[in-house]
């Protein structure tokens, strides 16, 4: 067994792996030889090799049906941190030239709006004119899971509970208020009292529900006398804004935000308007990685901008 263990990943095809973590994303076979241009035969015989090289069943395949055995989680889980690893590979490598140069990788939630981190990305970039960046839009549970398996340089995401293999920095933070849209019935009202909202139908967030990073609002909601009805749900503050204007229900928005709509008068901001949700915005990144130097110059220099502001300064729609 020792002898095998030691064998193991100079017989193995690397190529394999990477079949199969395509595989995985792909859900099923034939949509990953879509994917990679190849025929599906091909891509079953590479998992068929697969499975032969580590001895596991690695994916359940019936009509109908596509699952991950237990090994094969654990196995797809590794796969995409050697991605992360390999994909690292020609921003290390940059390392070698005098001028900072390389790639700084960020995964985001949606519609992160901050003039302080913008204004910290304009310095940066002027300063290190060689350094390229690259944005991905996800949901924040996905943005902590993407940081986590080493697939970006950091993110910035909401959370629910600071996770205890990533660090953490508060980039930001901002109030949630509650909106309705111009073709609402309260639009025109002169005053709007909160009993009004009771039985009000309301469009979501994924993140309110309960253990959630916007819980809060959903506990306003509660406290409001909301219709127990939540008529559209998104992970998107774009697809929110717009159910919202559209009338599908009253939505909740980050303040700031909103502003833009409510001056132009596309939104009105409902009661209450004191006490209202709090939520923090992270920018969270990877200790386990190695980071190369337009990673670490970026991270070291964006703590340092940030930590000089007061995070009362940082907090938007008070």
């Amino acid at each position: 067994m020792q002898f095998y263990k030691q064998r193991f990943p100079w017989n193995l095809d690397w190529n394999l792996l990477r079949t199969f973590m395509v595989v995985v994303e792909q859900h099923g076979i034939s949509k990953a030889a879509h994917f990679l241009g190849l025929k599906q035969p091909t891509i079953s015989a590479a998992l068929k090799r697969l499975e032969e090289h580590t001895g596991q069943t690695l994916i359940i395949r019936k009509p109908n049906e596509f699952s991950l055995t237990r090994s094969g989680q654990v196995l797809y889980t590794e796969c995409a941190k050697i991605f992360g690893s390999v994909s690292q590979l020609p921003s290390l490598l940059d390392a070698a030239h005098a001028e900072l140069r390389g790639h700084v990788s960020i995964a985001t939630t949606s519609h992160v709006i901050s003039e302080h981190f913008d204004d910290f990305l304009n310095k940066f970039s002027n300063a290190h004119p060689q350094v390229s960046y690259s944005f991905t839009v996800s949901e924040s549970d996905e943005v902590e899971s993407i940081v986590s398996q080493n697939r970006a340089s950091f993110g910035i995401c909401l959370l629910s509970t600071t996770p205890k293999n990533l660090e953490s920095l508060i980039l930001y933070r901002e109030y949630f208020g509650l909106f309705c849209g111009a073709r609402h019935p309260l639009f025109n009202l002169p005053e709007i009292s909160p009993e009004q909202l009771q039985g009000e139908p309301f469009v979501a967030f994924h993140t309110e529900a309960e253990g959630r990073p916007l819980e809060a609002i959903s506990r306003l909601r509660s406290h409001l006398g909301f219709a127990n009805m939540r008529r559209g749900i998104s992970s998107s503050l774009n697809e929110i804004r717009r159910m919202i204007m559209a009338n599908i229900g009253i939505g909740a928005l980050p303040l700031h935000v909103a502003k833009q709509d409510v001056d132009v008068g596309n939104l009105r901001q409902l009661p209450p308007y004191t006490e209202l949700p709090l939520v923090n915005i992270y920018l969270i990144s990877n200790p386990a990685r190695r980071q190369s130097d337009a990673e670490a110059t970026f991270l070291s220099s964006c703590m340092a901008e940030m930590s000089a502001i007061d995070i009362a300064e940082r907090t938007y729609g008070a």
